[in-house]
């Protein structure tokens, strides 16, 4: 017991752990929970927070319901992204998300390395289009449930030379047969410096598989869950297994995949998707500023002013 009070003498209150352990920490909440809620707690953390090194990666995961959430993200999101300085290298925006969201942080962050979008619904592709001129340097995109055309993929392939890492997934609905190869082919005509490919549900056949194996000769990995329209019998599942070190099946378990991977009938999830968009009209009528839950105004009315991030 004795040595256990000692233990707990000896250790150090939380501001007067070394800055660089209390940035450690700090990074680990993310970057709604550090504006909200972190920054406020002493001096010390403030200062931290302020530290544009602190924005170099900018984590805005949330829960996906904005019902839920008592401020605007999208405003939460450029000041996170001014406080950065230009330093942001890694950025992931979920379950919001706008085009001219996109271009703010495009014109800011010449040096992003990493941009992963999760159900950006609002983002749409000649915006993409447009923010990826501004990243000569990026070197992984992620794209859950967000929609772009193979001409946003042939754009991004062409300002991203150095795009290693590409995921574009989406989601297998039940209905009529479908098949589309467009993607598949301009992955593989403006991608070829790929390490690492997952196309979720993506509804390419065999011959869209071909072009990738033949336009992207460094693939590792390569997740093809859910593309149910590729069959694996012959040459190119011979192909796949000698060439990729990594490779996941359409069939293969999703236990590790982070998103629903639950297979939807298409009429039934069109209906969800009216209900859902109604209610998001619903929500876009609500007052611009940040404000908590309550009407009591938030100190983020002002993106400029940071003495108005505190009480």
């Amino acid at each position: 017991m004795a040595s256990s009070s000692s233990a707990e003498e000896a250790a150090p209150p939380w501001p007067e752990l070394p800055r660089e352990i209390t940035a450690a920490i700090l990074h680990k909440l993310g970057a709604i929970e550090v504006l909200t809620t972190a920054q406020r707690v002493c001096t010390a953390w403030r200062s931290v927070c302020r530290d544009p090194s602190m924005w170099r990666c900018i984590d805005m995961q949330n829960t996906g319901n904005l019902w839920e959430v008592p401020y605007n993200l999208e405003k939460m999101c450029r000041h996170a992204v001014d406080r950065s300085r230009g330093q942001l290298i890694d950025i992931n925006i979920e379950y919001f998300g706008t085009d001219d969201l996109l271009l703010y942080i495009s014109q800011r962050s010449s040096q992003l390395r990493r941009l992963q979008l999760v159900f950006s619904y609002e983002i749409t592709g000649d915006g993409l289009i447009q923010a990826v001129q501004n990243f000569p340097l990026l070197e992984e995109l992620h794209l859950y449930y967000t929609s772009i055309d193979a001409k946003a993929i042939e754009a991004i392939g062409r300002a991203c030379p150095q795009l290693k890492s590409f995921k574009l997934n989406n989601r297998w609905y039940r209905q009529q047969y479908v098949v589309c190869d467009m993607e598949a082919l301009a992955i593989a005509q403006n991608m070829p410096e790929l390490r690492h490919l997952q196309l979720f549900g993506n509804k390419m056949t065999n011959e869209g598989l071909q072009a990738i194996l033949d336009g992207c000769p460094h693939l590792e990995s390569l997740d093809l869950r859910q593309c149910f329209n590729i069959h694996f019998g012959g040459n190119i599942g011979r192909l796949c297994t000698q060439r990729i070190r990594v490779l996941k099946r359409p069939h293969d378990p999703t236990d590790d995949y982070r998103f629903d991977a639950e297979i939807y009938d298409y009429a039934t999830s069109y209906e969800d998707s009216i209900t859902w968009f109604s209610d998001d009209l619903m929500f876009s009528d609500l007052d611009e500023d940040l404000q908590f839950s309550g009407g009591s105004p938030c100190s983020y009315e002002n993106d400029y002013n940071e003495d108005l991030l505190f009480d």
